[in-house]
């Protein structure tokens, strides 16, 4: 005969870390009462079933409406570790949503995650840095950003963060900077850049030559860059072994080359024959395009003009690619190399 016992284990699929979910419409505004519990594991119950749930975006929508974000802006104060971490996270997941972005600007979040620059848990400071991440793909966010005056403490963490850290500022701050890059012009970021293209590690040397092609695009950008000899460096970064790292190169002296001392920088430091390099059919239309575009700019002073007018058969085979932007930079980069006073 059957006997009946109770198990002494947890039934399958429950979390013990996680609140227990209510269920239907009842499930958000359960967990943001908790998420105001004075009890702390509670509270960090509910941070974990959240963390869970904002991968929806209607969930997102729901949570927004019913001020999940205000309830959130309060835990990041909170003296524990752990509930700064499920906050941060939960708020970088947010920011992955369209509707989440527009929230944290709606909320003032960027301001309150900004307090956590200077915390001592790296989790939190990296999610604090991924969510800023993701709200910069918004050109509203990068704006809300840089109007919070935060560009001048991004450029100075970046010297001193892990390189796991370094890498989400650098996101940030190529985004940023083209929507205003007066206050990191101010703050040294382009020698900070210079230092980063020297990185062994070929994800910050890229990000940084994409931060430096942001910065570029202003004046006083491209004024910076060559007062600064960042211009050798980008030369020499067109032969790296990674081709992120060269396309992004290529781009920044796109933009640096514009100004006359620019030109010649470039010259002296023989740009010419890398930037011939990547116009290889082999290679991907972002390299292409961006060297084509830095040799149309060298082309404009008469030494570059001189060295180039062997190379117009290079141009002509361009004009015939399948790709518009390539063939249109190609005709432009022709008509400045065939110029004659």
């Amino acid at each position: 005969m059957a006997h009946a016992k109770i198990s002494m284990y947890l039934p399958p699929n429950i979390n013990p870390a996680q609140a227990e979910i209510a269920y239907g419409c009842r499930a958000l505004p359960k967990l943001n009462k908790e998420l105001q519990s004075a009890v702390l594991l509670t509270r960090q119950k509910a941070l974990v079933a959240l963390c869970d749930l904002m991968h929806d975006p209607e969930y997102v929508y729901e949570a927004i409406q019913i001020g999940c974000l205000d309830s959130l802006k309060v835990l990041l104060k909170d003296g524990d570790d752990l509930v700064r971490i499920k906050t941060t996270e939960v708020l970088h997941i947010i920011a992955t949503h369209s509707v989440g972005r527009i929230g944290f600007l709606e909320h003032d979040i960027i301001f309150a995650l900004s307090y956590l620059l200077n915390d001592p848990n790296n989790l939190c400071r990296e999610n604090m840095h991924l969510a800023f991440k993701h709200l910069s793909q918004l050109p509203a966010g990068a704006q809300g950003i840089v109007n919070c005056g935060l560009i001048p403490a991004l450029v100075w963490k970046l010297q001193r963060e892990e390189e796991n850290i370094q890498e989400l500022i650098l996101d940030t701050l190529a985004v940023c900077l083209q929507e205003n890059a007066t206050e990191a012009l101010g703050s040294r970021a382009v020698p900070c850049f210079k230092e980063k293209l020297l990185s062994p590690n070929e994800n910050i040397r890229s990000k940084a030559a994409e931060a430096l092609m942001a910065i570029s695009i202003p004046l006083e950008g491209k004024n910076q860059v060559w007062k600064y000899d960042v211009i050798p460096i980008l030369v020499h970064r067109l032969k790296d072994i990674s081709m992120e790292v060269r396309a992004n190169a290529a781009g920044a002296l796109m933009y640096a080359t514009v100004t006359t001392e620019g030109k010649y920088a470039a010259l002296d430091a023989d740009a010419i024959p890398p930037l011939l390099e990547l116009l290889d059919p082999e290679l991907s239309t972002k390299v292409r395009l961006n060297a084509t575009k830095a040799l149309t700019m060298l082309a404009e002073a008469p030494e570059g003009r001189k060295l180039l007018q062997v190379h117009v058969p290079v141009f002509r085979a361009l004009e015939t690619e399948k790709n518009e932007n390539i063939q249109w930079a190609a005709s432009i980069a022709l008509d400045v190399i065939e110029w004659k006073p």
